[in-house]
């Protein structure tokens, strides 16, 4: 079975666009390098401030790590001066999916 990490938080209003901007250059970060070993999605809620993050990951034999990717360190820096509600990371197993 799949591993995957979750992680849920709300930033302060008027942080939150900041917080999908550095989001996307993550995902730019990603397209650029195409790091090996996990699958990584970000959702923002309909109240505009709470995000959760899903880190999948694969069983590859040279896994990377989201990380190690720069844009990603840059995010996860000062991610509590951005939140109302600090990350709370949690562990999950998949057991099922489509698409």
């Amino acid at each position: 079975m799949l591993k995957a990490t979750v992680v849920r938080y709300q930033t302060k209003p008027d942080r939150a666009d900041e917080n999908q901007q550095l989001i996307q250059a993550v995902f730019a970060e990603l397209e650029r390098r195409q790091p090996e070993g996990f699958t990584y999605r970000v959702f923002r809620f309909e109240d505009g401030v709470s995000f959760m993050h899903i880190v999948t990951e694969h069983d590859v034999e040279n896994p990377e790590s989201l990380q190690d990717v720069p844009a990603f360190q840059t995010f996860a820096a000062n991610i509590a001066e951005r939140c109302e509600i600090l990350p709370v990371v949690t562990g999950a197993t998949i057991v099922g999916g489509y698409r």
